[in-house]
């Protein structure tokens, strides 16, 4: 599902951001570039800055998420744009109204920028086509397509912690075929030149077509030997059809993180995941709660990482961005 061809301006600045394909190597840098100069401002008196005074922002959300909602809120609230949470289950789309007529009505109301989470894949692009030319359009996760600003967290979140990318082991460990999460995780980190990016699950749970250089292990131990980075994925029920899985206990005898599993990575690999995870199921509690644990950390760089794509896709520059951020 392309989206290059409308995410840049004739400038090859973020238009919108849709998807981590189309985007290049120096635009992710200069996200996670920007996203440092906002990450302190949660530590301040004041939480504010006016970078969006004037702005109005609608999250449009199709799909419920608290904490996907909760973050692009904060930090839409946090550049000092205005914020309006539209409630699609009671608005007028589910008494029949359609998603076009729904835009153009909030459109008419002169709003700068739609958060759009939806469960068809290609919602977030097909409203980036069809909205007026001055409103910009991010993506809160489609279907099984995409979620690049959760990407852009757990790269922001690697890179704080082991300041590079080229010579890690990043292991995705899980259910990669329902994951819009781990599609938007391997391209950018494939696109930040990652020294190795290993997926890691049952087989009925790698999807086919992964890129060449993408190692695919079916074995936990073998895929977590010598990682650097582990990030464990949320087993995705809801999107499941048939009997893909025996069962969540089953599951976890095999799949579970636990801290004698983690033995195979390194012994300063740090571990992640996108949320809500489910304890017991993907992960134990003695690890999600651990010293290796950056499950909290990925959350409060998140709202950094949205504060950084709004800005820079309402047509700011880095640095009148980090003007404002000091």
């Amino acid at each position: 599902m392309p989206a290059n061809d409308i995410q840049l301006d004739e400038h090859g600045r973020l238009r919108h951001f849709l998807a981590i394909d189309g985007l290049n190597h120096d635009l992710l840098v200069q996200i996670l570039d920007t996203a440092e100069n906002f990450a302190g401002i949660g530590h301040r008196v004041v939480k504010k800055i006016p970078l969006l005074r004037g702005k109005t922002v609608i999250n449009l959300f199709f799909e419920p998420s608290t904490r996907t909602l909760t973050t692009f809120e904060l930090a839409a609230k946090r550049l000092s744009a205005d914020v309006l949470n539209l409630n699609v289950p009671t608005s007028s789309t589910s008494k029949g109204e359609s998603l076009l007529d729904t835009l153009q009505t909030l459109e008419a109301m002169h709003c700068d920028m739609f958060v759009v989470r939806h469960q068809m894949s290609g919602a977030a692009h097909f409203i980036a086509q069809h909205v007026a030319p001055e409103v910009s359009v991010i993506n809160g996760g489609d279907g099984r397509h995409s979620h690049p600003t959760q990407a852009m967290l757990d790269l922001f979140t690697i890179r704080r912690h082991k300041q590079g990318f080229t010579d890690l082991t990043v292991a995705i460990v899980g259910d990669v075929a329902h994951s819009r999460v781990a599609r938007s995780q391997i391209a950018a980190l494939r696109m930040l030149q990652t020294g190795e990016v290993r997926v890691v699950g049952p087989k009925t749970l790698i999807p086919p077509g992964l890129p060449a250089d993408v190692r695919i292990f079916h074995d936990l131990k073998d895929g977590l030997h010598d990682a650097d980075v582990v990030i464990m994925l949320r087993l995705q029920k809801e999107r499941m059809q048939g009997s893909t899985l025996p069962s969540s206990q089953e599951y976890f005898q095999v799949w579970g993180l636990t801290e004698k599993r983690l033995y195979a990575a390194k012994e300063n690999v740090i571990v992640m995941h996108p949320g809500p995870l489910n304890r017991g199921v993907e992960i134990s509690s003695e690890v999600a709660d651990g010293d290796r644990s950056v499950i909290l950390q990925q959350v409060s760089y998140g709202i950094a990482v949205r504060m950084a794509v709004m800005s820079m896709t309402l047509g700011r520059g880095a640095q009148t961005e980090r003007a404002h951020a000091h």
